[in-house]
């Protein structure tokens, strides 16, 4: 079993804005799996498809980012999921906009969300998918909750295209073996003189 968690906030007020990036990537992804994130329940919108004998479980929390542990915690109550089989999509101020980072655990980074989901879990030890979208120059808050400028959405939307392709690849490969080819540092160009 897996479950990809896709976080961020629900109504239209949110929609394409930095901190939604988790909902773009399972988005995105259940457009490639050709399946429709339409069942509520669970303080949330799910799914799920069989691939290879596997159930996939796709989870978007509807109680806003800050409470997203709690939609998280029933899931995997009901569904009886382990640690290990915990997936969570999120947007990171410390990683470049268009890039992604995998990581097998770790603290929250301040991320609300992700907090709330330690806290609830009472652990660190689960897998995440990091969606860049950059540092602000003036407080992070407000720069989440904005929408993407259309100067920033080909490279914001490069981020997501590359974790929701991470997450078809976590269907066939497993973890360590998708975070190294997307770990990965891009090479800096050589300065001509």
């Amino acid at each position: 079993m897996k479950l990809f968690v896709g976080l961020g906030n629900p109504g239209k007020k949110y929609e394409n804005t930095r901190h939604n990036a988790g909902f773009l990537v399972l988005d995105k992804f259940a457009d490639m799996a050709k399946v429709d994130i339409d069942k509520k329940d669970f303080k949330g919108l799910f799914t799920s498809f069989m691939y290879n004998e596997e159930k996939i479980y796709l989870l978007k929390p509807q109680t806003y980012m800050n409470l997203s542990g709690e939609s998280v915690i029933q899931f995997m109550n009901f569904f009886k999921i382990e640690i290990s089989e915990l997936y969570v999509i999120y947007d990171d101020m410390d990683i470049s906009p268009g890039q992604i980072r995998l990581k097998e655990e770790g603290s929250s980074g301040g991320h609300k969300g992700m907090q709330n989901i330690i806290e609830l879990l009472g652990r660190e030890d689960f897998k995440r998918i990091r969606v860049g979208i950059g540092k602000p120059e003036y407080d992070g808050v407000d720069y989440v909750l904005q929408k993407v400028t259309d100067e920033e959405k080909a490279v914001f939307l490069e981020g997501v295209i590359k974790a929701s392709l991470a997450l078809r690849d976590l269907l066939n490969e497993d973890f360590n073996a998708v975070m190294n080819k997307n770990n990965r540092k891009e090479p800096k160009p050589i300065p001509s003189d």
